[in-house]
C-alpha cells in the first residue's frame, strides 16, 4: 500500500473543499487526473475514503483516519523541510507557536523578544488564531505549542498558566456607559462597534453575540490598536480589547470599562499534547514563557 505526498495532500484538499472539483483545482490537477487518484487510493485501501452525494462529498469513517493520519505525516514532512531549511540560512531551528488575540497584544511581544535576543540561532513560526483552533492544532501536532484562554475544551493537552485576561470596553467619555464601574456585553450590543482586522478576538466575540441571537455591528476594522483609540475618541464607536491592550490606549478622552460577564475574566494558558516530547528548542520557549509565572 503506497501513497505519496501528493495524495495525501489533494485527498485533505477534497475534504476541505468539499468536492473533488474543488480539490483539483487548488491542487492544479485536472479532474481526471484527481479522481484516478483517489479511486487508487480507495482499491489500494480497499475500502471507500468519500461519500458522494448532490452537494459534494465527505468523508466516510475510513476516510477520517486517513485524513488523522495524512494531517500527521504532512506535519511532519513539514516540519523536517523546515528545519533543513534554517539550515540552510544559518538558522538551526524552528518553532511552531499559535497564539490567540490577546496574548499577542501584551503578553507574548515582550516575552518573545527576550527569547529570540538569548538565542540567535532560533527562529519562530507565529500564527494568531482563536484558542479553540489552537486546541485542535496541538493536538493534531500541526504546532508545538500554543497560547489560549480557558473558554477553549484544554482537556486533551497538557497546559500551564500564564496570565490572566480579563475583556474591557473601551469608550468616548461622554458615552452613556462612561460612569458606569462595569457594563454588561448584552447592554452594549446595539451600539457601533471598531475593532481589529483578521483578529482572533472578534472571533470569538461574534461568537458570544450570536448565543444571545445578536451580532456586532463594526463601522470599521483597523489592524493598528493605537488606530482604534484615534476612533473611540472621535466617538466612532466602542472597542471590546483585553485589559492589557487597553493600557496602551490610556488617555483623558476615553474611559475603559470590564465586560461584567464571567466569560469576560479569562485565563491565558500555554499547551502542548506533551511538555517532555517536545523538541529541544521547544521546550526551550516553553520554559522561557512559564519562567516566573505564578501558579495562582
Amino acid at each position: 500500500m503506497r501513497f505519496d505526498l501528493t495524495d495525501m495532500r489533494l485527498f485533505l484538499t477534497v475534504v476541505e473543499r468539499g468536492s473533488i472539483t474543488a480539490g483539483a483545482q487548488a491542487m492544479h490537477l485536472a479532474l481526471a487526473s484527481a479522481s484516478e487518484r483517489i479511486a487508487g487510493m480507495e482499491a489500494a485501501l480497499g475500502a471507500p475514503l468519500l461519500e458522494r452525494n448532490r452537494r459534494g462529498v465527505q468523508a466516510t469513517a475510513a476516510g477520517d483516519a486517513f485524513v488523522r493520519h495524512a494531517r500527521a505525516i504532512l506535519g511532519q514532512v513539514e516540519q523536517m523541510r523546515g528545519e533543513l531549511r534554517s539550515f540552510a540560512t544559518g538558522l538551526k531551528g524552528r518553532i511552531r507557536l499559535m497564539s490567540n488575540t490577546a496574548a499577542l497584544a501584551a503578553f507574548l511581544p515582550p516575552r518573545l523578544t527576550q527569547f529570540l535576543a538569548a538565542f540567535p540561532d532560533l527562529s519562530i513560526d507565529l500564527d494568531e488564531r482563536p484558542s479553540v483552533e489552537i486546541v485542535q492544532a496541538i493536538a493534531e501536532g500541526r504546532a508545538d505549542l500554543g497560547v489560549v484562554s480557558d473558554t477553549a475544551d484544554l482537556g486533551r493537552l497538557q497546559t500551564h498558566l500564564l496570565a490572566q485576561d480579563q475583556l474591557v470596553v473601551v469608550a468616548n467619555r461622554a458615552h452613556r456607559i462612561a460612569g458606569q464601574s462595569a457594563v454588561a456585553f448584552a447592554d452594549i450590543l446595539g451600539e457601533a462597534f471598531v475593532g481589529l482586522s483578521d483578529a482572533a478576538l472578534e472571533m470569538h466575540l461574534a461568537e458570544r453575540a450570536s448565543r444571545l441571537g445578536r451580532q456586532i455591528g463594526y463601522r470599521i476594522r483597523m489592524r493598528s490598536i493605537d488606530n482604534l483609540g484615534m476612533l473611540v475618541e472621535a466617538g466612532i464607536g466602542l472597542v471590546i480589547l483585553s485589559e492589557a491592550s487597553a493600557r496602551m490606549l490610556e488617555r483623558p478622552e476615553l474611559a475603559i470599562l470590564p465586560l461584567s460577564e464571567p466569560w469576560a475574566m479569562r485565563r491565558l494558558h500555554l499547551c502542548a499534547r506533551d511538555f517532555d516530547a517536545l523538541t529541544p528548542h521547544a521546550r526551550l520557549l516553553a520554559h522561557a514563557l512559564t519562567e516566573g509565572v505564578s501558579a495562582a
